[in-house]
């Protein structure tokens, strides 16, 4: 199967590839590119990025495939997920806008280890691999930042895991939707973001009935509210001391 970052050097018969925004008037601070625009600014970097527009539902990244490149993205909501035991999707994390997708995979990796989707009409910024390592050659400054984030990266993924280990299945979906909120925020008194139970239990490491069953209690505890699929955190500072001893805030 061909990923987007593909399909971009071959053809444009599945997504769409127009001048995007330029890195000068990004509002994106936190994009690593944006960053470093001072010293980027006149590289091949810049120069070649391309712009890919996916609809919600469309998965730009497959797993497997081989890597071509990095995805940052530039407005929208991304799950990314990697296939676990007996073909089981777990979702490793979500992102937003001015966040690297595929960065795991760069390096001395030749495929990608996860795969990601669009959780809604989402436009991102595409650097093909080649570009981008030799930008890391010609500019210290920039590799320095790339380090940087790499190691924040290795940091909050030692600290998730040895979490995730200590906690029970009602700490997991608490620190599910605290992540939620930190990460997406909130619109009209529902987490800005919507998301099916099997996606909240795909990203807290248990099951749907599960998910439903603690989200029921929450609701009777009058800890959160629900309409549909939306999801809204009535009483955030008691859901906070439930995993305070869990470090809840370090995984942003």
């Amino acid at each position: 199967m061909q990923t987007l970052a593909q399909d971009i050097r071959k053809t444009n018969h599945r997504v769409k590839t127009r001048v995007g925004v330029s890195c000068d008037v990004c509002v994106n601070h936190n994009c690593i590119v944006k960053k470093g625009l001072s010293v980027l600014s006149d590289s091949d970097l810049i120069k070649e990025k391309n712009t890919i527009r996916c609809k919600k539902g469309q998965q730009f990244i497959i797993e497997g495939a081989p890597v071509n490149g990095l995805f940052f993205i530039l407005k929208g909501k991304v799950k990314v997920f990697r296939t676990g035991i007996n073909g089981r999707e777990q979702i490793v994390r979500f992102a937003k806008d001015g966040e690297i997708i595929g960065h795991r995979g760069f390096g001395t990796e030749e495929y990608y280890s996860i795969g990601a989707i669009a959780l809604e009409d989402t436009v991102l910024c595409y650097f093909s691999k080649d570009v981008l390592q030799e930008t890391l050659r010609k500019s210290p400054e920039f590799t320095y930042n790339m380090m940087l984030f790499y190691a924040n990266e290795l940091n909050r993924s030692e600290s998730k895991v040895k979490s995730i280990s200590q906690m029970t299945v009602r700490e997991r979906v608490v620190d599910t939707l605290l992540y939620i909120n930190r990460k997406f925020g909130t619109l009209k008194g529902f987490l800005d973001i919507t998301l099916s139970r099997k996606e909240y239990a795909d990203y807290a490491g248990t099951t749907e009935e599960q998910v439903i069953r603690v989200f029921s209690t929450l609701k009777k505890e009058k800890l959160i509210a629900a309409k549909g699929k939306k999801i809204g955190i009535t009483n955030i500072d008691l859901l906070k001391k439930e995993i305070s001893e869990h470090n809840f805030y370090l995984d942003s």
